[in-house]
């Protein structure tokens, strides 16, 4: 007999449901931005997973096929454009391939083979279903009009501290540029969707004395500073 969740994820997508019967996997080291994904699914009606990295995509690849694959650009093991040609390629193909960046990637994404790009912070759910049914087949889309609702989804800061405690141990590493490319990457996008403009100066300054060449550590300094006065405070003040 079918469980309760396989006959829910069976259905027909409806006007206030449009995503019920999909299965999204969402590529995203970010807890803040993967919750506020987990909430529009919820509402959406479509079924959510999750990896934090490339190597655990390919895992749950290896196991599942989902309908729509939402993935970050900057990913802590490589870049998630490399993720979008293998699957742009692949047979089957995933019905709707999508990347996101808080940078403007839009060209890289499309050059890679995905469908579109999704910009960062995502927290309209208008944008994120349309983003998704604009490149479903036809008849995967609700029979019936949609329900248009643009509301803000904003995550618990449950999720905005797990990031901040995360960057806090990368930043004891950062002799490596690569490491500072993440760190910028990662934090940049985290307090851009958390609307903290005080911790998203300190990420762009820190990218200002890179690219200009000048020392970069009391860049780094001022911003371990900050996230650990955020992890005190419990969250952007």
């Amino acid at each position: 007999m079918a469980t309760l969740d396989e006959l829910m994820f069976t259905r027909a997508p409806t006007a206030r449901r449009p995503l019920l019967g999909l299965t999204v996997l969402v590529v995203e080291d970010s807890r803040f931005a993967s919750e506020a994904i987990r909430l529009m699914c919820l509402r959406s009606g479509a079924r959510l997973r999750r990896a934090d990295s490339l190597e655990n995509a390919r895992r749950h690849l290896a196991i599942y096929r989902p309908n729509v694959l939402l993935v970050d650009v900057g990913l802590p093991d490589g870049s998630g454009l490399s993720l979008l040609r293998m699957l742009a390629a692949a047979t089957p193909r995933i019905e709707v391939l999508l990347g996101m960046s808080g940078d403007d990637h839009a060209h890289d994404v499309i050059a890679a083979g995905a469908d579109g790009f999704v910009a960062k912070p995502v927290d309209s759910l208008l944008g994120f279903q349309t983003a998704i049914l604009e490149n479903l087949p036809k008849e995967r889309q609700p029979a019936t009009p949609r329900a248009v609702s643009d509301e803000t989804i904003r995550p618990d800061l449950v999720a905005y501290r797990d990031d901040l405690h995360h960057i806090a141990q990368v930043l004891d590493d950062t002799d490596e540029d690569d490491t500072l490319d993440y760190i910028t990457q990662f934090l940049g996008g985290v307090a851009r969707s958390a609307k903290d403009h005080d911790l998203d100066a300190a990420v762009t300054n820190l990218i200002r004395l890179r690219r200009a060449g000048q020392n970069a550590g009391p860049g780094v300094i001022a911003l371990s500073q900050l996230v650990q006065t955020r992890l005190a405070a419990g969250g952007p003040l």
